[in-house]
């Protein structure tokens, strides 16, 4: 379900760099990113801090076999990003 304000309602600057990614890539942007550019301050950030102490952050694992874990959980989903 994609939620209407996330797909329309981006600032200018969130507008502006959404066109530039699907002008570059020729492909529509994935859902992921509208989501973490809708309202930064809310979710994009958090959302980014947490993925980035998760993927870097002290483990057992390492960042490579975290990436593929991630790559490879992304592929199951018919996922994109």
């Amino acid at each position: 379900m994609r939620v209407r304000a996330v797909e329309h309602r981006h600032r200018l600057p969130q507008k502006v760099k959404l066109a530039l990614i699907r002008l570059l890539s020729g492909r529509r942007v994935p859902d992921v990113v509208k989501t973490l550019m809708y309202r930064p301050e809310f979710f994009g950030r958090p959302q980014c801090e947490w993925t980035q102490a998760v993927m870097r952050g002290p483990s057992d694992w390492s960042v490579g076999e975290r990436e593929l874990f991630a790559a490879f959980t992304s592929k199951l989903n018919q996922c994109v990003f």
